[in-house]
């Protein structure tokens, strides 16, 4: 079990991990702690009462592995495009208009909810960082793997207890905001990850480490908006 968290701390942040840990596949029964621990941390920040600082901390915790997931998801979707094409452009080290605009947009929104957050703030981030983690899993379990890299690897490498158990962290983790705010952030969280995986079976034949990384975005997005409702503070 330990080279399962520290094989999560090693994918999830950039956190300097020594000796040999467990595939992501195997850690990713840990990913939402380990995403509780980023929250946690940014939660300590926004304690400072600067938003936009608590965006620059996971930018840096994280290595901004999720951001370049979304910029190559919002550069290579296009209407019309063939899944070669789609794969070519996810393959492109480059970031093109759109997925500037993405990243631009994604920043601006966590910043903006960030500062108007209703609910306990270490217990918000906690929640909504754990929750965007355990995105990945969960799509990872209920979309087939397309292209080739970690994540086919992460896809194909997943095991039913692994989902479960880091389905059930994640949910009690996110009842630290009581259950009221609970329930919404996990519906909305399952259903972000069950239209991501529609999406991109339809376009792509499966997911990627791309279209994880984004939805795993969405999910974080999504759940800081909850928590701006002021029923939720």
């Amino acid at each position: 079990m330990t080279r399962r968290f520290l094989g999560a701390l090693q994918f999830l942040t950039i956190l300097p991990i020594p000796g040999d840990t467990a595939p992501a596949s195997e850690s990713a029964i840990f990913f939402p702690l380990v995403g509780a621990l980023i929250g946690a941390s940014a939660g300590v920040v926004l304690l400072t009462g600067n938003a936009l600082l608590v965006i620059a901390w996971l930018l840096v915790v994280t290595g901004c592995i999720h951001e370049d997931g979304l910029a190559d998801v919002a550069d290579a979707f296009r209407a019309g495009r063939s899944r070669e094409r789609i794969l070519a452009i996810l393959k492109d080290r480059r970031i093109g208009t759109y997925g500037c605009l993405a990243l631009v947009m994604s920043v601006l929104i966590r910043w903006q909810a960030l500062a108007q957050m209703r609910a306990n703030p270490a217990y918000g981030m906690i929640a909504a960082v754990a929750l965007s983690r355990s995105a990945l899993v969960a799509l990872a379990a209920v979309a087939p793997a397309a292209g080739d890299g970690l994540g086919r690897e992460f896809v194909n490498g997943m095991r039913r207890n692994t989902v479960l158990a880091a389905i059930a962290q994640a949910f009690a983790i996110a009842f630290l905001t009581g259950w009221q705010c609970a329930t919404v952030m996990v519906l909305s969280s399952a259903a972000i990850v069950l239209l991501a995986r529609a999406y991109f079976v339809r376009r792509l034949g499966g997911v990627n480490g791309d279209c994880l990384g984004a939805t795993c975005q969405i999910v974080e997005t999504a759940n800081l908006l909850i928590l701006t409702w002021p029923r939720f503070s």
